[in-house]
C-alpha cells in the first residue's frame, strides 16, 4: 500500500531541516577550537609580522587553552605562504597573519597566485605599524619643511633605502613623491636591517622603514626621524610628527597586519576569532609591549577588516600602476 506525504509533515521536515542548517555553525563555534590551530606567516621570522604573532598568537593561545602554531613560509615577496592559505581547508585551523604585501602583491606581481579579496574571509586588523622617514643625522634638514626644500633644490641628487621594491616603506616613499612632486632615486635592500644601516653609515642619506626596526635608532640618535606615514603619531616617538601636519594632504602609508583565514570560513568561527583577537589585545602586558615597539592597536571588526582590504588594494594599485614599480 502507497504512501504518502502530506503538507504538514513536509513543513515539519523543512522546519527541522531549517533549524540543522542555521544550529550548526553556531555548534562549531561553540565546539571550536578543539585541536591546535597553524598560522602561516609568509615571511622569516624575526620580522614585524612574526614579532605581532608571537606576542600575539600567545596571549591568544593560553586564554583559549589550545595550541597555536606559527609556521613561517617565507618566499616569493609572501606569496608561497599566502598561496598555502587560501588552498587550505576553510575550518578555522588553518589561519594567515600578514603584512601589507596581502594588499600590494595583487597589483605588483602580474601572478601573484591569490585574489586577497575572494580567495579569503577577513578576520581582524589588529596592529599597523607607520612607516617613518628617516636621514642620516648629517642630512641638512631638520623638518618636513626642510626636506622638500633641500629635495626640490636638487632634482635626482639624493637616494632613498627602503627594505626592498615593493615593500610598505617602498610604497609609501612612491606615493610621497607622486603626491610632492620629488625627485629621488630608489635603493632597494634585503630588508628593513640592511636598509636602516645604509642610512645609518651615509651610503644612502634618506631610508623609509617600518617603525618598529627604526624606533631604537631613532631613540639612540644614529638616525633623525622627519615624520611618520600614520594619520596620528606614534606613542614610541610621540615628538615626530605625522605628514599631514607636515603639510602632506590625505597621506596614509602605515604597514598593516591582517589576519585572514580560506575563504568560505564559517561566519561564527570567524566572529569567535576576531573576538579572541581583540580579548588578546586587551591584556595591558601584550598591549603595552606592541605600543612600545612602534605598534597601534586595534579592534577592527571582521566586516570592517574587510572594507579596508578592499581600499588598500585599490589604493595601492594606483600607485604601482602610475610610477609603473615592478618586484626586485
Amino acid at each position: 500500500m502507497p504512501t504518502f506525504t502530506t503538507p504538514r509533515l513536509l513543513l515539519a521536515l523543512a522546519k527541522i531541516c531549517l533549524s540543522v542548517f542555521l544550529i550548526t555553525p553556531y555548534a562549531q563555534a561553540q565546539d571550536y577550537p578543539n585541536k591546535p590551530i597553524k598560522v602561516v606567516i609568509p615571511f622569516a621570522p624575526g620580522g614585524p609580522s612574526d614579532i605581532v604573532g608571537r606576542i600575539l598568537l600567545q596571549q591568544m593561545s593560553e586564554n583559549l587553552n589550545k595550541p597555536i602554531i606559527i609556521e613561517n613560509k617565507p618566499g616569493a615577496g609572501s606569496n608561497i605562504g599566502i598561496q598555502q592559505v587560501a588552498r587550505s581547508a576553510p575550518d578555522g585551523y588553518t589561519l594567515l597573519l600578514v603584512s601589507s604585501t596581502f594588499v600590494i602583491n595583487p597589483s605588483l606581481y602580474p601572478n601573484p597566485g591569490f585574489d586577497a579579496i575572494k580567495d579569503f574571509s577577513a578576520i581582524s586588523l589588529p596592529v599597523s605599524s607607520p612607516n617613518v622617514l628617516v636621514v642620516n643625522p648629517s642630512f641638512p634638514a631638520k623638518d618636513m619643511k626642510e626636506f622638500f626644500a633641500v629635495i626640490k633644490a636638487a632634482p635626482g641628487k639624493y637616494d632613498y633605502a627602503s627594505p626592498g621594491g615593493g615593500t610598505g616603506p617602498h610604497l609609501s616613499a612612491e606615493l610621497l613623491k607622486l603626491k610632492m612632486n620629488l625627485d629621488i632615486t630608489h635603493i632597494p635592500y634585503n630588508g628593513g636591517g640592511p636598509a636602516l644601516q645604509a642610512v645609518l653609515g651615509n651610503q644612502v642619506p634618506i631610508g623609509l622603514s617600518a617603525l618598529p626596526p627604526a624606533v631604537p635608532q631613532i631613540k639612540a640618535g644614529t638616525v633623525r626621524a622627519l615624520a611618520v606615514t600614520s594619520t596620528t603619531r606614534s606613542p614610541s616617538i610621540p615628538d615626530v610628527p605625522t605628514l599631514k601636519e607636515s603639510g602632506v594632504s590625505d597621506f596614509e602609508g602605515d604597514t598593516l597586519q591582517f589576519i585572514v583565514a580560506p575563504a568560505g570560513t564559517p561566519a561564527a568561527i570567524i566572529q569567535k576569532l576576531n573576538q579572541e583577537i581583540a580579548k588578546a589585545l586587551e591584556n595591558p602586558e601584550v598591549k603595552n609591549k606592541l605600543i612600545g615597539m612602534g605598534y597601534l592597536t586595534y579592534s577592527y571588526t571582521p566586516e570592517q577588516t574587510s572594507q579596508k582590504i578592499k581600499l588598500e588594494v585599490d589604493k595601492w594599485a594606483k600607485v604601482i600602476q602610475s610610477r609603473n614599480i615592478k618586484p626586485d
